[in-house]
This record gives structure tokens, sequence and C-alpha cells, in this order.
């Protein structure tokens, strides 16, 4: 398998094992990752209630992280 960024993101969540099911399910980037919900779960093949909440707390701090770099912005001068 090849490395990319949602496979960075599952093992630092010590979950590697979904990251093949997680790219063929075509969440291949972690954008389209803070989309996921239960029925994603369900069809990604993530069963173990561990497992899920787990992933359900990383995903809200990825929404967190956007809301808070949203509120950032940067001016360029002369």
């Amino acid at each position: 398998m090849c490395t990319n960024i949602v496979y960075e993101w599952l093992k630092t969540l010590q979950l590697p094992q979904y990251a093949e099911s997680f790219v063929d399910n075509g969440y291949d980037d972690l954008e389209v990752c803070k989309q996921i919900g239960d029925p994603d779960l369900d069809a990604i093949g993530v069963a173990v209630p561990h497992h899920r909440r787990r992933i359900h707390e990383a995903v809200r701090r990825l929404k967190e992280a956007d809301e808070r770099a949203a509120g950032l912005y940067f001016t360029l001068e002369p």
C-alpha cells in the first residue's frame, strides 16, 4: 500500500488497519474524511465501537482545527 495522508492520520490514531478500506471507499483525503458519519464507518467496515469513537473524535478535532484556522489571516506589507 502506498503511504498517504489518510494512512498517516489513521496511524496516529493507532488504526492503520482501516487505511485500505478508507481509500477504497473514496476517503483518500482529510477534507473528505471530515465528512465521515456512522453510515460511512459501516461502509468502510469499522465495527468496533471504540475504533468508531476514536475516529469520530479525530474528525471533530480536524473540524475544530479548520474553524480556528478560518479566524486567522495574513496581510502582506510592501
